[in-house]
């Protein structure tokens, strides 16, 4: 853990309100000639008067932001609500570090601390990012959250839904079994058939996430409410505690991924295998069509795909590159809200493809938007594979 993640999660304590957002290409003013940072209209009422806020004028203010616990800027929050319904935070000054390209698919953090003084941190390495997930159980597919502050309650039949099966089941189910109620939950309460999610998995890929991010924060309050709403006996008591719910969402958060790919790919007629030993005892996250054929020297190479899944890959993206030798060219698939254009251009150096939602393509730089491919995409590349080499499969 960071210094500069431990200042913020003491900042967001002490702070009225906290919302958090990715940096994307937008920002970088790579795609447009927009600057600042355009934040989510559900953290309007953090910048501006809800009131003022729900008659959409135009709202301008000045503030002062602190960043990273280093230095400070007079800039601006504008709402535009008459025409284009968008909050922006901008004037940032001279040599302004933090809306160049080396910092896209960071994430932003804002506290406000006063009517007009904020704390902004940038998180850039891949484990703060995932940390600070983990630490408030937000959904590895969001693409921004109000932390603090603001809290909305959904009704409808998803939802409903949820706090059935949460209500009636005893504890918490395990992580596969987390992942198969939370598409069956989705599926059911909007009658999405597979016809839909094979049209279009990268979208349904998304929704099943967010849902079991909903599911699993009712298990949290349901299971542990009972344990935080009594005294605990000592302080390392409540340390222990704290570490177990941290444990129990980091595992689930990068298991609840691999689920989700798995099921589309057998949806999809895909053949494939997960998490089986490859050279030095390396385990892929996806192999198609399988080990065996992998291990099996008269099996063509071309007819070899590895895929990688990773929910944040700025910094850990390398970690995939020997975990299957006989595969040249690999594939990496990201809930990642955008890399920087080098680290785009190293990754195919590499022999590496970048697999994204499609939702989350406008957070790249339009220059290498053509470098990456969507869920679909890579479906369609396993499909003619596998159709290729059909009978050296079988044999």
């Amino acid at each position: 853990m960071s210094d500069i993640y431990t200042y913020l999660l003491e900042q967001i304590n002490a702070s009225e309100a906290a919302f958090c957002r990715f940096i994307t290409a937008n920002d970088a003013s790579l795609n447009s000639h927009q600057y600042g940072f355009l934040v989510s209209k559900a953290a309007a009422p953090i910048l501006f008067d809800a009131e003022q806020v729900r008659e959409r004028v135009n709202l301008h203010k000045s503030i002062k932001i602190r960043w990273q616990n280093d230095f400070e800027t007079s800039s601006k929050a504008h709402y535009y609500g008459a025409k284009k319904n968008e909050l922006r935070v901008t004037c940032f000054g001279e040599n302004f570090p933090f809306l160049k390209p080396e910092y896209i698919g960071s994430l932003l953090v804002m506290c406000k601390m006063a009517d007009n003084e904020y704390i902004a941190v940038m998180l850039s390495e891949d484990e703060d990012i995932e940390d600070f997930y983990s630490q408030y159980n937000i959904a590895s597919g969001s693409k921004s959250y109000v932390i603090k502050g603001l809290s909305t309650t959904p009704d409808d039949d998803l939802h409903r839904n949820l706090l059935e099966i949460i209500n009636a089941t005893q504890d918490f189910p395990g992580t596969r079994e987390m992942s198969d109620l939370a598409r069956q939950l989705y599926n059911q309460a909007f009658r999405i058939s597979d016809r839909q999610i094979l049209s279009d998995p990268d979208k349904y890929l998304l929704k099943w996430i967010d849902t079991e991010y909903d599911l699993f924060h009712g298990f949290e309050e349901k299971c542990y409410r009972p344990v935080y709403t009594n005294p605990f006996a000592d302080c390392q008591a409540l340390i222990d505690f704290s570490n177990v719910i941290l444990n129990r969402r980091k595992s689930r958060a990068g298991k609840s991924l691999e689920h989700h790919l798995a099921d589309i790919f057998t949806r999809s007629n895909l053949r494939f295998c997960e998490q089986e030993v490859t050279e030095d005892k390396k385990k892929p996250d996806f192999l198609f069509p399988g080990i065996i054929e992998y291990r099996n020297p008269a099996f063509p190479d071309e007819g070899l795909t590895f895929l990688g899944a990773k929910t944040t890959c700025k910094d850990r993206w390398r970690q995939v590159l020997n975990e299957a030798n006989r595969i040249g060219h690999k594939y990496l698939f990201t809930l990642q809200k955008g890399i920087s254009t080098n680290q785009i251009h190293e990754m195919s150096h590499e022999n590496l493809t970048l697999v994204i939602p499609n939702a989350n393509r406008d957070f790249f730089a339009d220059a290498v938007q053509d470098e990456l491919i969507s869920l679909n995409s890579f479906i369609g590349v396993v499909k003619e594979k596998q159709d290729r080499h059909f009978e050296a499969i079988l044999v």
